[in-house]
């Protein structure tokens, strides 16, 4: 039971922190894997995806409500990140983590290094229309994010906010909310694999579920209180704590 009560405490925080910057799993995963040892990989991954679909899933609908969604945009990147994230998962076993880790690590250092430099960076929304060049786009960063996440995962929804501000000229609390609706698709990808499978705690997931969607209602809540210039900071944080991560994995495991 004190088991249960910890990885509720956990989720409700990785909802919080997801719903309003993403990296939620920074949180979650690890807690899950620290506090139930003797579960199976595929089974802690597969309790976590469904915790974290439940809370993403909500934190899209309050965002929703809450501020106008280019579908026209995010629509096509929805698609593509859900093809996508099947074919990442099937690329797994070909491609070695090893390889990866570094990569990732030099890339949320620069997007760190340039969203500390640029002051103003998702602050403001930038009006610009959409057309034809700005689906395509949409459709390449979610089928790239999509892939991404497919293959290896860590700072998915970090990326996403990224780049609908720096690609579309969105503020922080839209590209959260973009970022949301792509993640979905991403999660129903994984989900479809490791539901048939039977990979899903559901006595541990269920519980979980309900702590991160309060938390991902929680964290919406806050994020379209404060702003985006409060949302900028909770972001920078957030690629501190995954570039030491990555940095801990890649040179101490």
């Amino acid at each position: 039971m004190l088991t249960i009560s910890l990885l509720c405490l956990f989720a409700f925080f990785a909802g919080l922190i997801d719903a309003a910057v993403g990296g939620g799993g920074l949180i979650q995963l690890p807690a899950l894997f620290n506090l139930m040892p003797n579960m199976a990989s595929t089974s802690l991954l597969g309790t976590n995806k469904l915790a974290s679909a439940c809370g993403t899933t909500f934190a899209a609908r309050s965002f929703v409500g809450k501020v106008h969604i280019p579908w026209l945009l995010v629509l096509p990147a929805v698609a593509s990140a859900f093809v996508m994230s099947f074919i990442g998962a099937a690329a797994v076993s070909y491609v070695p983590q090893q390889v990866v880790r570094p990569m990732v690590l030099v890339l949320i250092i620069v997007m760190a290094i340039y969203t500390f430099i640029k002051k103003d960076f998702g602050t403001t929304r930038e009006a610009r229309p959409i057309g034809p060049r700005e689906r395509i786009l949409a459709i390449v960063i979610g089928g790239a994010i999509g892939f991404y996440d497919g293959l290896f995962g860590p700072g998915t929804g970090s990326f996403l906010i990224f780049l609908f501000i720096r690609v579309f000229g969105f503020d922080f609390i839209l590209a959260s909310a973009c970022s949301k609706l792509v993640n979905i698709a991403t999660n129903v990808a994984a989900l479809a694999f490791f539901i048939p499978a039977g990979h899903v705690v559901y006595a541990v997931a269920a519980p979980m579920a309900v702590c991160n969607i309060l938390g991902a209602l929680t964290g919406t809540w806050i994020a379209v209180r404060r702003g985006a210039a409060f949302v900028r900071i909770l972001f920078l944080v957030l690629l501190v704590l995954l570039i030491v991560k990555l940095s801990y994995d890649i040179f101490f495991k």
